[in-house]
């Protein structure tokens, strides 16, 4: 039998957390740890801890934050306890304490893990019926977002239960993110850490509407997308360099040939590059990365000779030797297609380092 702990991430919690621990004790083996850690409730809100630790003196352990950090910062304060305290254990379930998981719907990832203790098992939701709006659409921004990037389907990503092997938890533990970015992290870094992930089916429950999620939707959408903004941002300032320049060179050498469209792509990509890298070395990816100069440079050749290749295909075929607008459209469409190819390679190879990767 796989040992497994659970970790719950509490700020501010009504009686249905007492509601879900006992369901827990009373359906699960007591063998398995459970931890809340409090991230920095009110006061009106702890006598809930109280009431828990009361009935249950030996069984669980609660952690308080003297401040809201946010869940991520919950989640790494529950998993380097468990790391220091519980050293044998497989994994770490987490389960939210607003009543939305069962102990039932955690018995069920339990029985995957036992299968797949290498894996990491989310417990999706069906996002059919009377399901809030926030809830539909930040999960289907955020699946589209983990298959461009990840090319991986993961039907429900913001889900709270799961089950993490502990081989992850090492490296979640130095991720960055302190709030419900983290979580979002955890699925777009697996693949880079040669974890898979497994789904098993839950009940949805949504309670009053969702009202008790504490997820913000503006300001947690955009720390949860804020990489992806930054170096979308650096590609578009560098875009429109690299096509500004192309567009004069083009209009200097009087020339749409294959030598002209190549001399105009690399002393526009040359110049758009330099503040690139800068962008993303300093501001993006924050100076992560080693010999990422080197790395950037060898990307950069390679992205020039194709940008310029493909162009000047699609351009014999489409527009033939004359100067004709279609050249730049050609190259903006090509290069598009090259931005997201960039950006996972920047993203997982040139500007990470040996700590943890960034969106």
């Amino acid at each position: 039998m796989k040992q497994v702990g659970i970790l719950i991430p509490a700020l501010n919690p009504d009686q249905r957390l007492s509601t879900l621990i006992q369901e827990l004790r009373d359906k699960l083996p007591a063998t398995l740890p459970i931890l809340i850690v409090d991230d920095g409730s009110d006061r009106d809100h702890q006598a809930i801890f109280a009431t828990i630790t009361q009935q249950y003196p030996n069984q669980i352990k609660i952690l308080h934050h003297d401040q809201n950090k946010g869940k991520g910062a919950a989640l790494k304060t529950g998993f380097t306890y468990f790391q220091q305290h519980y050293p044998t254990l497989n994994g770490i379930a987490t389960i939210d304490a607003d009543g939305q998981h069962t102990a039932s719907a955690l018995q069920s990832c339990l029985d995957n893990f036992q299968k797949n203790p290498d894996k990491l098992v989310l417990g999706v939701r069906r996002f059919t019926g009377n399901v809030p709006w926030r809830s539909r659409f930040g999960n289907r921004l955020t699946s589209q977002l983990v298959k461009l990037v990840t090319q991986q389907e993961i039907s429900d990503t913001q889900t709270g239960l799961r089950i993490i092997p502990s081989a992850y938890i090492q490296q979640l533990i130095h991720f960055p993110g302190e709030r419900f970015e983290f979580e979002f992290e955890m699925l777009l870094q697996a693949r880079n850490y040669q974890i898979q992930i497994t789904e098993e089916p839950i009940p949805t429950i949504y309670l009053a509407g969702n009202k008790s999620s504490h997820f913000r939707v503006i300001r947690d959408s955009i720390a949860i997308y804020s990489k992806f903004f930054k170096f979308a941002l650096s590609g578009l300032l560098s875009f429109l360099i690299d096509i500004a320049f192309f567009s004069l060179f083009l209009f200097i050498f009087k020339s749409h040939s294959t030598t002209g469209i190549f001399m105009a792509t690399i002393m526009a990509r040359f110049l758009s590059a330099i503040a690139n890298y800068q962008l993303n070395h300093h501001y993006v990816f924050d100076h992560a990365g080693e010999r990422t100069l080197i790395k950037y440079s060898a990307l950069f050749v390679i992205q020039m000779l194709v940008s310029a290749g493909l162009t000047s295909l699609i351009n014999q075929v489409l527009v033939g030797n004359s100067v004709d607008w279609l050249t730049v459209v050609a190259k903006m469409v090509v290069d598009f297609a090259l931005f997201v190819i960039s950006y996972r390679i920047q993203r997982d190879f040139i500007f990470k380092d040996g700590h943890h990767a960034t969106i």
